[in-house]
């Protein structure tokens, strides 16, 4: 990735140019797995039909606005590390490991099974950049990903279980 360099000043964080630009791409794409899922989570509210209309309704909103308040604090971090942070459906697209939202909105239990295997991915895509952040000992990243790994696998958790019979 590219680093951002302001008048002629150089980032000295204690992590060097090269690992800081391998967790700022991790963390791009992190970005955009949670971006993704955001929208694909509000598409959903927006479209739930059924006897659970009520339930998911009100889950999907906790949900989406959850991943929402999540996209600053990944950003800021790239940009914390000298990089531009994605911004565009088409970055996000080329960078996201999810696939975006279905055409035709599905039946509400194939909603929440999308959303289950959607928060695994972006729980995956974290899990990925430990590696990298322990190596460089970037404390604040690794804190970043431990957040959004137990939101992630919560979520996971949570809607999974509305699938059991």
């Amino acid at each position: 990735m590219p680093e951002i360099r302001n008048q002629g000043l150089s980032i000295n964080i204690g992590i060097s140019a090269e690992d800081r630009s391998a967790i700022a791409g991790g963390l791009s794409r992190l970005l955009a797995d949670t971006y993704t899922l955001y929208l694909t989570t509000h598409n959903f509210h927006w479209n739930v039909t059924g006897p659970m209309f009520n339930t998911l309704h009100a889950m999907f909103m906790a949900q989406y606005t959850e991943l929402w308040n999540a996209v600053d604090p990944i950003a800021e971090r790239i940009r914390s590390l000298g990089h531009p942070a994605p911004g565009s459906y088409a970055q996000f697209g080329a960078l996201a490991s999810i696939k975006d939202a279905p055409a035709a909105p599905p039946k509400a239990l194939e909603m929440v099974r999308i959303l289950v295997e959607g928060h695994e991915s972006v729980a995956r895509t974290a899990r990925s950049i430990f590696p990298l952040v322990d190596k460089a000992g970037d404390e604040p990243t690794a804190d970043l990903l431990t957040q959004r790994l137990t939101v992630h696998e919560q979520t996971a958790w949570m809607l999974r279980s509305l699938l059991e019979e």
